[in-house]
């Protein structure tokens, strides 16, 4: 009988979860530098670039490889023959144990978690309470297999439930499309199929704790009709072209998960769930030695893979650009950003629509005339820093708002993640208006360009509070110009034709 200690599950949570801030898995960074050496789309070259050296540089200064730190879900194996020596609930042990890792003054995460989430959505500050599941099994250890899961691909999950006749790669070829970018391709997909909807659900989330290993299977083969879909799958989805940050390319996912489970006779349900590029997982064993030592990788695990900007790229001074010329930039074109950007996400454009249906301004100090917004909520910063790792958000999320803010506030353009919806492209023509991306997964990179940081408005928001950004050089791509060209609608269905061997047409 093991006797597992109160503190020492605390301690392995929280050290786990500071861990897998900053360092990547190994069998990630291999697949995702494979992948780099084989890609041949320029734009999904660099993508992939940037996330390498990003995750280089967080493994260094230990800082978060996203700014979304995640939601933190735990998947507890506990052997029937163990005792425990605490005082807290199962829940509450884990949650102490996110509570210090989030807080933890070296290396402090984005509190992401907001309580009442139908209602007044109110940040819990610590990034509390996490989602537990646990189960009851043979033995006298606990078994901890820990995720933190980022909202942007948490957002792109699937359910159906198909007919039994129905093809379950149709579904998924069909569907993976309509996901865009905001999951942070290249990474992986979950799949759960049967048992019931709740079950299905489960096992494509715990399907991603395991390791990437597509390169064995298509070494040895497969051994059953599931690695079999898995082989199916990978190859079909990469087809698709998609490719890294939505840009087109030849490598979309690294590799394909699936976890099964007896169903009804009528019923096919199936669950499909994205892990971005910030793939975070960690697996530990208490038997009552103490916490878990998770040892930290070796920097020679990284690819030697060195982002830098492109000779050609265009440099952009924020404070003097006009709207006559964001529409002389093209689809694709890589432009450097330097100067004054205000900031500002979901809450934050959420009050700002408030404000305007009741007839009132903008708070003081902010002005969006003629400047561009960025979408993103920053890491608190620690030491030095004048702002932690600041990656893009997921775009779509403000389409809604697009048109007003186009409308009311004189913004002349918007920096974000991912792919816009047909509502915010329309405005952004119509408006002769501009998107700009930025690389999901790059974030601690990003934040190097920002040279000062303050809080102009909504404080009280936290990290969805409106800032201003001094930048330097801040690399992104045009996504939407002001004709309402979609380099997410052109680059997949330019590489999609090229890996079909179709000869592509160039307007």
């Amino acid at each position: 009988m093991s006797v597992i200690k109160q503190a020492d599950l605390i301690d392995s949570v929280a050290n786990a979860l500071q861990y897998i801030s900053y360092y990547h898995p190994a069998d990630y960074l291999r697949a995702l530098g494979a992948a780099y050496e084989k890609e041949t789309s320029p734009a999904a070259r660099d993508a992939i670039a940037q996330i390498l050296t990003n995750s280089r540089m967080c493994a260094e200064g230990k800082r978060p490889i996203c700014q979304d730190t995640g939601i933190v879900v735990v998947f507890l194996k506990v052997g029937m023959n163990v005792r425990w020596e605490a005082t807290l609930s199962l829940q509450d042990m884990v949650n102490e144990g996110v509570r210090r890792a989030y807080l933890h003054p070296d290396n402090t995460l984005r509190a992401s978690i907001v309580s009442d989430p139908a209602g007044r959505r109110a940040n819990t500050r610590d990034n509390t309470p996490a989602v537990v599941h646990v189960e009851l099994v043979p033995g006298d250890t606990v078994e901890v297999s820990l995720a933190a899961k980022g909202g942007g691909s948490e957002n792109k999950s699937k359910f159906v439930m198909l007919n039994p006749s129905d093809s379950l790669v149709d579904w998924v070829l069909k569907t993976v499309p309509t996901m865009g970018a905001g999951w942070c391709p290249p990474g992986m997909l979950g799949i759960g199929i049967g048992g019931t909807a709740e079950k299905a659900m489960l096992m494509a989330k715990e399907s991603l704790m395991e390791p990437i290993d597509l390169h064995e299977l298509k070494a040895r083969g497969p051994a059953n009709r599931i690695e079999e879909l898995r082989l199916e799958l990978h190859e079909k989805v990469n087809a698709l072209g998609i490719g890294a940050q939505g840009l087109g390319g030849l490598t979309t996912v690294l590799d394909v998960k699936i976890m099964d489970y007896p169903t009804h006779a009528a019923s096919l349900p199936v669950a499909m769930i994205p892990n971005c590029a910030a793939t975070r997982h960690a697996h530990f064993t208490l038997d009552g030695s103490g916490a878990a030592i998770i040892e930290p990788p070796a920097l020679s695990d990284w690819p030697d893979v060195t982002w830098a900007p492109s000779a050609e790229a265009r440099k952009v001074n924020l404070d003097t650009v006009t709207a006559a010329d964001v529409t002389t930039w093209k689809p694709g074109e890589t432009l450097l950003l330097s100067g004054k950007l205000l900031t500002g996400r979901d809450a934050a454009h959420k009050r700002i629509a408030d404000l305007f249906a009741k007839g009132e301004s903008l708070p003081e100090g902010v002005d969006f005339n003629g400047r561009f917004i960025y979408y993103v909520g920053p890491v608190d910063p620690v030491r030095d820093e004048v702002v932690g790792p600041a990656g893009p958000t997921t775009a779509t999320r403000m389409d809604k708002f697009t048109r007003m803010m186009l409308e009311k506030t004189g913004l002349l353009g918007m920096v974000g993640k991912a792919e816009r919806g047909p509502a915010a492209i329309e405005a952004i023509r119509d408006h002769r208006s501009v998107y700009l991306m930025a690389v999901g997964g790059a974030a601690y990179l990003v934040s190097k360009a920002i040279k000062s940081s303050r809080v102009v408005a909504f404080a009280d928001l936290g990290m969805e509070a409106i800032y201003e950004f001094d930048v330097e050089n801040m690399p992104v791509t045009v996504a939407v110009d002001a004709q309402g060209t979609s380099v997410h609608q052109s680059g997949p269905a330019e590489w999609k034709a090229k890996i079909a061997g179709i000869p592509v047409v160039v307007a």
